[in-house]
């Protein structure tokens, strides 16, 4: 897959980004499984990597350590997302006993050294605040963005879940672009389609980071109403291209200029996000898809 700019400012990245967010089920989540997972995606062409403190449990950065420490792969040739901002309880986390944002400076440079050792690397490509914490100290929250950028530690700034408003609030106490903002994104859910983020996030030279591109599943087998008469649609149209539905619910994506942040373990799924690159999708097409997800 040819690589792209996240934004005017950079990085490059693939097309397609492989998350973690999914990976909840601590007995599948293995240093085996996630080998597989990443050969896979370095086979298709997917050399980007999106990870948090909390993913998995907060185990899947150390596994994807596990899985740097066996060199398969150089380092250069992978570009690693991490972030912070959601606390969640957990055995390992005596101290929180409520899911909260914390984007304070101390949480912020905690989870970055962590993030760091157990990724086993030196340095984050793409450094995001998972949310914003309505009490922080944002001047706190921006310095401490900006020394972590100048020690090397991390070398690009992004946001996740951030609405306009908050992404306009945050920029204004920055003096470095922010390069990302994921979002979730489907045919079962175009709110940030909806309600300006994609237009905010265009203008500001940037390429939406899609997250549940295939809304969990749901569009090949949900049985909500809206699941049904989207797959319907899509499997109407998907005829006339010969492909899977779920390369179609993807092709509607990247025809909006997003990158699809995939999350599924199914290998099949993963496949059908990658086969969506190669499709055309027509201009009414897309438009008769857009108005069957309302």
């Amino acid at each position: 897959m040819e690589k792209v700019y996240l934004s005017d400012a950079g990085p490059k990245v693939s097309p397609a980004i492989y998350g973690f967010y999914r990976w909840n089920n601590e007995a599948e989540n293995t240093t085996a499984n996630m080998e597989r997972i990443v050969n896979l995606c370095l086979e298709l062409g997917i050399n980007s990597f999106d990870h948090a403190d909390v993913y998995g449990n907060y185990q899947c950065e150390a596994l994807f350590g596990e899985v740097m420490r066996k060199k398969s792969f150089k380092r250069e040739d992978i570009v690693l997302f991490t972030k912070c901002g959601i606390r969640l309880p957990h055995a390992s986390q005596p101290n929180i006993r409520i899911k909260h944002f914390d984007t304070s400076g101390k949480h912020i440079i905690q989870s970055v050294d962590q993030s760091l050792k157990k990724l086993n690397t030196d340095y984050i490509d793409i450094f995001l605040l998972d949310h914003l914490d309505p009490i922080s100290n944002l001047e706190e929250t921006a310095s401490t963005l900006l020394k972590l950028k100048l020690s090397g530690k991390v070398k690009n700034i992004g946001i996740t879940n951030f609405s306009v408003f908050q992404h306009q609030l945050l920029a204004s106490y920055l003096n470095t672009p922010i390069v990302t903002n994921h979002i979730e994104l489907n045919l079962l859910n175009t709110t940030a389609l909806d309600s300006g983020q994609i237009d905010y996030i265009k203008q500001r030279y940037m390429r939406p980071l899609a997250s549940a591109p295939l809304a969990d599943g749901r569009i090949a087998t949900g049985t909500d109403i809206l699941a049904v008469n989207v797959r319907e649609k899509l499997q109407e149209i998907s005829n006339k291209y010969h492909v899977d539905i779920e390369s179609m619910a993807v092709a509607w994506l990247i025809k909006l200029g997003a990158l699809p942040l995939i999350g599924t373990r199914n290998e099949q799924r993963i496949r059908n996000i990658v086969n969506a690159f190669s499709i055309d999708l027509d201009n009414q097409d897309w438009h008769e898809l857009y108005a069957a997800s309302k």
